[in-house]
């Protein structure tokens, strides 16, 4: 007897294909990552993992395009640098909608960042960790799942890149580098879909006349739209 069609079977992911989506997602604001994003974009009420060598040189690159569109506050857990609120908001981020929560252990760090999950005006959350053991970012993607906004927000979670290969329940991870000619480089770890081969290289977002050689050179941490320039230092009593 052949086998009969079942309706809800075209609704069944399949491992060699690339999911759908099955939640809200966020456009990135680089094409080249969209296409192999399942959804076509950030996961919404999901854990997203960056891992990469250092922190805070490429995060801001990455992710500002999103992070625009979002609405509601962006919170910022054990940010690793101060971020130039100037300057962000001359690439479009609203001062208001920033705020950052200085968190020095792991666990305090993962406890600022399920509260803020908690806030109904959360629309982004990034969050540094330094350790992380499976279980905690476990609880990290239930409280992202459980999140009660009207639109769930975008959780990142970046994390030294000796750590890709422990075990991680976040339906996304991805490596996080530089690449020649100011580009970032990014190698899909983990996806819903098929295994990515070769990295996505996405194109300087800054204005070319930031990226192009100058008579005098001049350091990149310089230029008034680096949005991490100031280290964070301890505080004195």
């Amino acid at each position: 007897m052949p086998a009969r069609a079942v309706p809800f079977l075209d609704s069944v992911w399949r491992a060699s294909e690339l999911s759908a989506g099955a939640g809200a997602t966020v456009a990135s604001g680089h094409a080249a990552l969209d296409a192999v994003l399942p959804g076509g974009g950030w996961p919404c009420g999901s854990l997203t993992e960056l891992l990469q060598t250092q922190a805070g040189v490429h995060e801001w690159r990455l992710l500002l395009p999103a992070l625009r569109s979002v609405p509601g506050t962006v919170v910022l857990v054990a940010s690793p640098h101060l971020p130039n609120l100037p300057a962000l908001a001359c690439q479009g981020l609203a001062l208001p909608s920033v705020l950052c929560i200085q968190a020095d252990t792991p666990a305090d760090q993962l406890w600022a960042a399920e509260q803020a999950l908690r806030c109904r005006d959360v629309g982004a959350l990034l969050v540094w960790l330094g350790q992380a053991r499976s279980e905690q970012l476990r609880r990290l993607q239930m409280a992202a799942q459980s999140a009660n906004q009207q639109q769930a927000p975008l959780v990142f979670a970046f994390r030294p890149l000796a750590q890709q290969y422990e075990s991680s329940p976040a339906p996304l991870r991805i490596r996080l580098g530089s690449a020649p000619g100011h580009r970032l480089e990014l190698g899909v770890l983990k996806r819903r879909g098929p295994s990515l081969d070769r990295p996505v290289l996405l194109l300087p977002a800054l204005p070319p006349a930031l990226v192009k050689p100058a008579r005098t050179p001049v350091p990149l941490v310089s230029t008034p739209l680096h949005a991490v320039d100031r280290p964070r230092t301890p505080s004195t009593a």
